[in-house]
């Protein structure tokens, strides 16, 4: 079912009905009905999101990070936690951070209810608390006075110090 999902999915955006598509790729009506349900369900469509992965995500890579290592890091959404997308990622990428691939199947290593978490956030917060909260101010306009002091206008002042 895996190498014709994506023509099931092509001939259920164009319009085709089930019986059509099973008449014309000569298979059940059992597995059309699938393909097309998770479709739906997912609003997705993880093929065409490996497609993208593999037609520009793997060869930029290759460009910047030559044989580097290298982290990949994806949200939550229905086709980045798809069975066989973390399967392409795991063959495809030298290291990624593992999605849940179902919310009863907690067996992903991104945190629950975090779609925009990123490492960077917890680095730039962690340097601006130890730079400006090393004592109390009495109220933000202290707190901007003193970052203001230490040249810290935006976090990415904080990489050149």
């Amino acid at each position: 079912m895996k190498d014709l999902r994506p023509a099931i999915i092509r001939a259920h955006e164009k319009g085709k009905g089930v019986c059509e598509i099973t008449r014309f790729l000569d298979i059940e009506p059992s597995t059309v009905s699938r393909a097309i349900k998770r479709f739906e369900e997912t609003d997705s469509n993880e093929d065409r999101y490996m497609e993208m992965l593999r037609a520009h995500l793997i060869p930029w890579t290759h460009t910047i990070f030559g044989d580097d290592e290298w982290t990949f890091q994806q949200d939550g959404a229905p086709g980045h936690k798809a069975i066989e997308t973390q399967a392409f990622l795991r063959e495809n990428c030298p290291d990624f951070i593992k999605v849940d691939t179902h919310w009863r199947n907690a067996d992903g290593e991104w945190p629950p209810n975090s779609p925009d978490l990123n490492p960077l956030d917890y680095v730039v917060w962690s340097i601006l608390e130890e730079k400006a909260c090393a004592k109390p101010h009495k109220n933000v306009k202290f707190l901007k006075r003193a970052l203001k002091k230490r040249g810290m206008k935006s976090p990415w002042t904080l990489w050149s110090r």
